[in-house]
């Protein structure tokens, strides 16, 4: 891809990414060595909700490693949006919910700070380049046109639902939520369907490579830690139906983006997909 059409980013931005992959390692200690990290997070966590927030920051270290990687317009804009929103939501969701935090310990102090800071840096790169159009990418055809607005639909209304009617829409969920993790939940949503929207007219292949691995990580991740955590404490019903939904939810989230890191790995370079 030229470089004239795919602009770098300053060097301070690549700072930014190696600073945030580094404190993502130790959110994806929550699935990865829960008991460790646990007794150090900000605020307590059920098992079943340590894991899944492990492997969503596990996701999300990933596409900061790609950002930091190629630390250019595409996939910087991408990864720049959807941090930009997760962050923002999660700020306002921590404001609302202050309850929920020990200010007597370090950790709720630097839990705002990263946040903030990071919805300060991601929206600062954004308004700076607001004006530069997307890199020129793979046309896609209506039908995927068509999948991505529902696929924006559906993530997006689910967010919405779990941010502003957190104990309604969370009931369906395998294990109990309660209304602050239900709305810190619907900024995973929410950033998932910004992606989606801003990839559904003209797909650059790093864009497309970067949601499809968010969104395969968050899926296969989702459920390996319902199923890891639920083999130590059994508190699980399979044949629930809310267990069900929750499976093909996320079990499609997952599918979705194999699907696109096919996409992009087989078709980058036609003109159309």
């Amino acid at each position: 891809m030229p470089t004239s059409d795919n602009p770098p980013f300053p060097a301070a931005l690549r700072l930014f990414s190696a600073g945030v992959i580094i404190v993502l390692i130790v959110g994806a200690g929550l699935f990865f060595a829960p008991e460790l990290v646990k007794p150090r997070w900000p605020w307590p966590v059920t098992p079943f909700s340590a894991r899944f927030l492990g492997g969503f920051y596990t996701a999300e270290m990933a596409v900061m490693a790609a950002l930091l990687l190629w630390n250019r317009w595409s996939p910087g804009r991408l990864v720049l949006v959807m941090a930009f929103i997760f962050t923002v939501i999660v700020s306002a969701a921590s404001f609302v919910n202050l309850g929920y935090f020990n200010f007597a310990r370090k950790a709720a102090w630097l839990w705002f700070l990263v946040y903030l800071a990071s919805a300060a840096v991601s929206g600062l790169f954004l308004w700076r380049g607001r004006g530069r159009p997307s890199v020129k990418g793979v046309t896609l055809n209506p039908a995927w046109r068509g999948y991505m607005l529902v696929e924006t639909a559906i993530l997006g209304l689910y967010g919405v639902g779990m941010l502003l009617f957190p104990l309604a829409v969370s009931s369906s969920w395998p294990w109990p939520v309660d209304p602050f993790h239900a709305q810190v939940y619907s900024a995973i949503f929410l950033a998932g369907a910004g992606g989606t929207y801003l990839v559904r007219k003209s797909a650059p292949r790093e864009e497309v490579l970067v949601l499809g691995l968010a969104q395969f990580l968050v899926g296969l991740l989702a459920i390996l830690g319902l199923v890891i955590t639920d083999a130590q404490v059994h508190k699980i019903d399979w044949a629930a139906a809310k267990t069900l939904c929750w499976l093909a939810l996320f079990g499609w989230i997952g599918i979705s983006g194999a699907f696109k890191l096919y996409a992009a790995s087989r078709y980058f370079g036609s003109q159309s997909v």
